[in-house]
């Protein structure tokens, strides 16, 4: 069977699974099974004509007008939007998996409902990253962001998710107006919205430069970038954990795609500038995310701000990549953008087995906080596990994934720096040691996540109480757990085939990335890597000490004992362990002009003879500086521009009348210059 036709038996099935839940809305159990096992199929035949196209490099072009007869609806797929296929359709397999069993949860709330959006919500994707027309991008993009709006909005009876939803879909829509600014100005040139006459689009310098700015700031709205973000940390915690698992994992990535897709395919990256941008905001964003991600409490917040980092990387590999193609060079031009794309797909699958396992927590002891957890690695070991390889991936240890795509990253800034560009190499110098600083911050962030989540002892009844989530949940997590495993030690072999989509992006050759089982970065100068060297390396280590303890029988070992923690002549007690708050301390105090945080102290003034007089209650929260200093003032001044508007309606018709008057005889005097 044609790719063709798989294609559109994907988008088919993902409609009929939306109809379907909606028609069985009031039967829970039933909605839910259909919805995810039809988007379960979709997904798997969205891999069936992804992959070869993404080996093959051999795309094909649908007409579908007769389908939506409003405009002209061409699918044009090539190595990219295959690519993208692939990644959204890995996501949502796991996904469904895992919801079979997860969104029992939501019995009695309308799982038909949310059934039905999440089909059309990865449906859009699917076709926001595979039509050929400016039209209908717009069209599907607006569909995605209604689509994943209510999903964030769903718990209607939680004022944070109204709050979140209403958020998200401001800071959406005004990205999506800057994103049609762009399409409008490059088809202003080509008299088409047809993306194939995007790329020969006689466009002037100034016009170019505009086109990208309005794409990038638009784009950036939706992927995340600082300062753009303030959606991005409310909505992700307030859906639910299977639908933030889409979101930060696929969604915001579609914002990636629309960068590269106008910025390097329609525009041609033209200006050395373009990239110096993108690769600042990519390190700004990665840096501060990471530092915001360490002093939350609520673990899908955290995670949710590390999303923000993790675009920030892939934005510093696309920026190297734009560098290299504005000043003609074609080694960095493929690397980074390789690295940017290898980021990609890598975080899709981490940072979703991250949500994965925040929802399995939630799914039994409905706390994400974690100063309410602890533990949790006894009662749920296999969600611990999992969770686990997730944390390691997303710290970039070897041989997961996560390393990988940091290790190119690295070497394309390297690449970039040797440059004769004075600005390019001080850039990419600073670049480096934001990335590095970054690294060191995110396996502090995880050692943190994980250790007061589900290492010590439980702190709550919740934790206390809690058991192993149902085996389709742990399947949809382990699916992700070997997608994982397979992309950092299977680097070797993959490598060829991202070089070979960044290079079909610029069109140029592919740049060598491995040979047998070692990475090089075309350079071998630059260093090699084996990550199947790595991980027998890793796990002789692990099971050296293990063969030794069964050889001498644990010779030597001392007596155990199973005491409590002396706690100063108190009673001993879970409290009194490290609390996530603590254990950031040291950076809030370090960075406290960042964090500015806001603190309160309830109950009576000590001195050094009242010792242990009444209770004290103390509370200190990191203020968002966008927040305050950005946002907020922007509301404001909305609101009293608003308020002066106000006075125009006067309630008088006859008032109403003149002003479109005076408005047509406007527009007829513009029409007639």
């Amino acid at each position: 069977m044609a790719a063709g036709q798989f294609f559109v038996i994907s988008i088919l099935l993902y409609a009929a699974g939306a109809g379907a839940s909606l028609l069985l809305g009031k039967v829970d159990r039933y909605a839910n099974y259909v919805a995810s096992v039809a988007a379960l199929f979709a997904a798997l035949t969205g891999m069936a004509w992804a992959v070869p196209v993404v080996a093959g490099g051999d795309g094909f072009t649908l007409d579908l007008t007769g389908f939506i007869p409003i405009a002209k609806l061409i699918i044009r797929v090539d190595q990219l939007s295959a690519f993208m296929t692939l990644a959204i359709s890995l996501l949502t397999a796991a996904t469904s998996v895992y919801s079979l069993s997860y969104l029992e949860e939501y019995s009695g709330k309308g799982k038909g409902l949310l059934g039905f959006f999440m089909n059309v919500f990865v449906g859009s994707m699917i076709l926001v990253v595979t039509t050929g027309d400016a039209f209908y991008f717009l069209f599907f993009w607006e569909l995605m962001t209604l689509a994943s709006y209510f999903l964030v909005s769903f718990e209607q009876e939680k004022k944070e998710s109204i709050n979140a939803g209403l958020v998200y879909l401001i800071i959406a829509h005004v990205g999506t107006a800057l994103i049609m600014l762009s399409f409008l100005i490059i088809a202003s040139k080509t008299g088409s919205y047809d993306f194939a006459t995007f790329k020969e689009a006689p466009l002037s310098d100034g016009l170019k430069t505009l086109a990208f700015i309005m794409a990038f700031l638009g784009f950036g709205a939706k992927a995340g970038i600082i300062p753009l973000h303030i959606w991005l940390p409310q909505a992700h915690p307030a859906a639910p954990s299977n639908i933030s698992a889409l979101m930060s994992g696929v969604m915001i990535k579609t914002a990636i795609y629309g960068i590269i897709r106008v910025a390097v395919d329609f525009l041609g990256a033209s200006d050395w500038w373009w990239g110096l941008v993108v690769l600042i905001a990519g390190a700004v964003s990665a840096v501060l995310g990471v530092m915001y991600a360490l002093v939350q409490h609520d673990l899908k917040r955290l995670l949710a701000f590390h999303s923000v980092e993790n675009i920030g990387i892939i934005l510093m590999g696309v920026g190297a990549g734009m560098l290299g193609a504005a000043l003609d060079q074609p080694v960095l031009a493929v690397l980074g953008l390789m690295a940017g794309l290898y980021h990609l797909i890598n975080h899709a699958t981490f940072k979703g087995l991250l949500f994965l396992g925040a929802g399995s927590v939630l799914y039994r002891t409905h706390a994400n906080n974690m100063e309410q957890l602890g533990g949790l690695g006894k009662r749920m070991p296999i969600t611990a596990l999992a969770f686990l390889v997730g944390a390691a991936a997303i710290s970039a240890l070897p041989p997961f994934n996560g390393f990988v795509s940091e290790w190119y990253t690295y070497h394309s800034l390297f690449l970039a720096a040797k440059l004769g560009n004075w600005w390019v190499t001080l850039a990419a110098s600073v670049v480096i040691v934001m990335l590095a600083f970054t690294g060191a911050l995110a396996v502090m962030c995880f050692v943190k996540a994980y250790g007061v989540t589900f290492a010590g002892s439980a702190r709550s009844h919740y934790a206390e109480t809690a058991r192993e989530v149902p085996s389709t949940m742990i399947a949809g997590m382990f699916i992700l757990v070997f997608a994982i495993i397979a992309l950092g030690i299977g680097a070797p072999w993959l490598a060829p085939y991202f070089s070979s989509i960044a290079a079909s992006v610029l069109n140029q050759p592919a740049v060598p990335a491995s040979s047998g089982l070692i990475m090089y970065p075309a350079i071998s100068s630059q260093g090699t890597l084996s990550t199947p060297l790595i991980a027998v390396l890793l796990v002789g280590l692990v099971t050296l000490p293990l063969l030794l303890v069964l050889l001498w029988g644990g010779f030597g070992a001392g007596k155990r004992m199973d005491e409590a923690p002396w706690a100063c002549g108190f009673t001993y007690s879970s409290r009194m362990g490290y609390t996530a708050s603590s254990f950031a301390q040291p950076l809030r105090v370090i960075f406290r002009a960042i964090y500015a945080p806001n603190t309160r102290v309830k109950g009576p003034r000590f001195t050094s003879r009242s010792y242990f007089e009444g209770r004290v209650h103390y509370e200190s929260h990191a203020v968002s500086l966008w927040e305050n200093y950005l946002y907020k003032p922007l509301v404001a001044a909305v609101m009293r521009t608003g308020t002066r508007i106000q006075k125009l309606q006067a309630g008088s018709i006859h008032l109403y009348l003149l002003y479109i008057i005076i408005i047509l005889v406007g527009f007829l005097l513009m029409a007639t210059r």
